[in-house]
């Protein structure tokens, strides 16, 4: 049969003739052919144009009258131009460019939300497995050992983490009493000394509480954490306005310049200070004309440190119980007069983190329940069988390369319930705008990079109350080593809080990271990203494990 091949209008079965349909244009080739070069679009438009104005028309289109304003001209040369170009090609065109994959370490791609879903999806997979698992082998969908850790005394442990966070609230009424003194209790004077004093006490003694009271393991997580956590904010609160209250009375002196000091203006360090002008006063001294010009300039020096950086307050208006109410509420270590604020509390969003906070707790306790405990259970009664030391060394790597996984997931699920959404929260609460908690810590290439970016508040506290602090008196590498030293201490105090064991590993590992730098800043390791960021990851990964098996075996 014949295959009909002209373009000669079709019969319907109506028998009323009709011209066959024109297929619209494909996007592609319209856009492949716009590229096709400037000079031949503006001639073809330019050609079409004289077309339409001279009356002529390709039969399809309602013709443009001669009276026509530019603009409408101009669309309908262009209209008929792309209509005309349709014919040029029977294919598609595919548009090719010199491009790198999303992947690729050239690439400017970032955003990979898809694999964050992921990880949620596939976390919701492992407790459905773990549910199926759970019921054909004991007809409950859930174990309850680690929910009964989580609930026990838990009332007793509100409580006195609620004294503890209230008894840092004596440091204001101190600094109002070192700020009113004229005399030997200033803060320069004995002022520093006995708030230093009241913090130590206050940590012996709240540091004690989980063993008193004999809580469990879960317990003295929170509660060790907790306490940390408010000293760090309590020391920041009280040195930061004692260095005020040190301002104030300079300024105030400044009224008699006979007899006052004219030292250039301290500035405390900000979380915003490089690195390298930590310890340095804000403004270097220039040359001056007159003694009265270097009064005023710093007497604005001292002005300018005793007022916020956003302009709105000045101390010592800040020393209020509202303030201080603020600030233990706001996600953050170290105390400024004043925080840059949102506009307004935003309800469904705090809904959304405060889910998200138990959303985490639960898959936490799933995966110690069943991924963790067991393991170290097992481990701890194979080695109450054995004692040579090379079955010891088995065992104990057996248990390490078990735990790799489920301490990942551990780990990551922290990060994200305290920094996401813990802080997040309190952020959201507080109207709190500056939500920079941490960076993009899993590129990390060196320890110290890490130790910048996956948690930033400490960061900033270290940096501010530790080697700033220190910067002034000695060498930067020795401000470091002290930072680092302090940091240590911390880690080892809370491994010991928990485990009720002091071993110095957790220590060890901080320490270590020190040399592990400097090697990696070497010519033959320094600039391969790649492979630095592998041996960042296996590092923690297997520090993670290595730890707890370390602390609960041995």
């Amino acid at each position: 049969m014949a295959v009909n091949t002209s373009h000669q209008p079709r019969e319907a079965s109506d028998g009323i003739a009709r011209p066959r349909p024109i297929k619209p244009g494909n996007p592609g080739v319209l856009r492949a052919q716009e590229e096709n070069g400037a000079s031949k679009a503006n001639s073809g438009l330019s050609k079409f144009v004289e077309l339409t104005t001279s009356g002529m028309s390709s039969g399809r289109s309602t013709p443009i009258p001669p009276d026509a304003p530019p603009s409408a001209v101009f669309i309908s040369s262009a209209r008929k131009q792309i209509r005309a170009q349709q014919k040029h090609r029977l294919f598609p065109t595919i548009d090719y460019a010199a491009r790198v994959s999303h992947f690729d370490p050239k690439s400017e791609y970032r955003d990979f939300r898809g694999f964050f879903v992921l990880f949620w999806i596939g976390l919701a997979i492992m407790v459905i497995t773990t549910m199926l698992r759970n019921i054909k082998d004991t007809g409950f969908p859930f174990r309850v050992g680690v929910w009964a850790l989580l609930t026990e005394r838990i009332w007793q442990l509100a409580l006195t983490d609620g004294a503890m966070v209230a008894s840092t609230a004596l440091s204001l009424p101190l600094q109002k009493v070192f700020r009113n003194s004229e005399g030997w209790l200033r803060w320069e004077r004995a002022g520093m000394p006995i708030q230093s004093l009241y913090q130590a006490v206050w940590l012996a003694l709240w540091v004690n509480c989980p063993f008193m009271f004999g809580w469990t393991w879960t317990a003295q997580v929170f509660f060790t954490l907790h306490t940390i956590t408010f000293l760090m904010k309590m020391h920041s609160y009280a040195f930061y306005n004692g260095h005020l209250s040190t301002t104030e009375h300079r300024l105030s002196a400044l009224d008699n310049p006979e007899s006052a000091s004219t030292a250039a203006a301290v500035r405390y360090p900000r979380s915003s200070t490089h690195l390298n002008d930590l310890g340095q006063s804000a403004k270097e001294k220039k040359a001056h004309k007159d003694e009265e010009e270097a009064l005023a300039e710093l007497r604005e020096d001292l002005a300018l440190e005793l007022t916020s950086p956003l302009g709105q307050v000045t101390y010592p208006q800040n020393l209020t119980w509202s303030n201080y109410g603020d600030y233990i509420l706001c996600p953050t270590l170290c105390y400024e007069l004043e925080y840059p604020r949102t506009e307004s509390l935003r309800p469904l969003e705090l809904f959304w983190k405060t889910l998200a906070i138990f959303g985490c707790i639960f898959l936490l306790t799933i995966t110690s329940e069943e991924f963790i405990v067991p393991v170290l259970h097992d481990a701890s009664l194979q080695l109450n069988d054995i004692s040579s030391t090379s079955e010891t060394l088995l065992i104990l790597s057996e248990t390490i390369s078990l735990l790799l996984f489920p301490f990942m997931v551990t780990f990551l699920l922290v990060f994200l319930v305290v920094f996401e959404y813990v802080l997040g929260a309190f952020a959201e609460m507080t109207c709190f705008a500056d939500r920079h908690f941490y960076s993009d810590w899993w590129n990390s290439c060196d320890w110290l990079e890490f130790s910048r970016e996956w948690n930033i508040p400490v960061h900033n506290f270290l940096r501010r109350h530790v080697y700033g602090a220190s910067r002034p008196y000695m060498s930067r590498n020795m401000s470091t080593l002290i930072t680092f030293l302090l940091s240590a201490v911390g880690h080892e105090l809370v491994m010991g809080c928990i485990t009720k064991k002091l071993r110095g590993y957790g220590f060890l590992a901080q320490m270590s990271q020190l040399p592990i730098v400097a090697l990696q800043r070497t010519k033959w390791v320094k600039g391969k990203e790649l492979f630095m960021n592998i041996c960042f990851w296996i590092s923690m990964i297997l520090g993670l494990s290595m730890m707890c098996a370390l602390y609960v075996l041995v």
